[in-house]
């Protein structure tokens, strides 16, 4: 019986990862809303790392051609010398900056957070500004295309990116959303958003992996891991793919019902 309810609090474990992580309602709040009112801890710092390669694993899956098209179009500027393929070069540079201003940003952000701002009344704040953030953003739809995108577009979203720190900031709601401030166009703030999730989170879980290493409890915990990344990348697949569709189509702001009325309740709860 023990073994099942393992099981079966891994599973839930990486559908919750993975279905809140590309959605505008923070993976990290969830997280810690479903320790405080669920009663259950995570097992260890490995799970986390699963269940976030999962959700790299289907992001990768979903922008494929978007990745080799720019793999291969900046190996030919770079190598051939083939003076078409700049911007796809230069795009990819831009994606780096964002990740270095985001890393550099989250070494000195982290302690300060970890801290003093996870409590959950500060997750049920960051939820109710993440809502009203979306709230403002849901008729944008600008006419700036990856070919625009700046250093200045790079910089600010990759310092946005780095207050996803805070458990309730959403970040793929805050880089969507500062790509909409910017004035990109829907389909490519989606997407500059979650290719730069790839490098962020593979350079985080690279930093991770030492930890993973040793953990003695990954040989024991083999099936539990593999059925929580499992279930991590189908739910992070099918839950991108309804949130790429509610962008495009205008319904963005059903996560501000949800943030705020969720939010609303957990700083309620915490006062009273």
């Amino acid at each position: 019986m023990e073994n099942f309810t393992t099981i079966i609090k891994f599973i839930l474990l990486g559908l919750i990862q993975g279905f809140t992580e590309p959605l505008p309602i923070s993976s990290s709040g969830h997280s810690v809303l479903m320790k405080e009112f669920l009663n259950v801890s995570t097992p260890a710092l490995s799970l986390e790392i699963v269940t976030h390669f999962g959700s790299l694993v289907a992001i990768m899956f979903l922008f494929r051609h978007d990745i080799f098209r720019l793999i291969d179009e900046s190996r030919l500027f770079l190598f051939k010398k083939e003076k078409q393929f700049q911007k796809k070069f230069i795009y990819l540079c831009l994606l780096l900056l964002a990740t270095t201003v985001t890393g550099i940003i989250g070494l000195y952000l982290e302690p300060i957070i970890t801290n003093q701002l996870s409590a959950i009344i500060f997750v049920g704040m960051a939820l109710i500004i993440t809502g009203l953030l979306v709230w403002i953003i849901r008729h944008l739809n600008g006419n700036k295309y990856d070919e625009d995108v700046t250093i200045r577009d790079s910089l600010t979203i990759g310092i946005a990116q780095a207050f996803a720190l805070l458990p309730g900031i959403s970040r793929s709601g805050i880089t969507v959303i500062a790509a909409l401030l910017l004035g990109f166009e829907r389909k490519t703030a989606i997407k500059f958003s979650f290719l730069l999730f790839i490098p962020v989170t593979a350079g985080t879980i690279l930093l991770s992996i030492n930890d993973f290493i040793h953990d003695e409890k990954i040989i024991a915990l083999f099936i539990p891991y593999l059925l929580a990344f499992l279930s991590s990348i189908i739910a992070t697949y099918f839950a991108l793919k309804w949130f790429i569709h509610l962008l495009t189509k205008g319904y963005i702001h059903i996560f501000t019902y949800y943030c705020v009325i969720l939010g609303f309740f957990i700083v309620l709860k915490e006062l009273l």
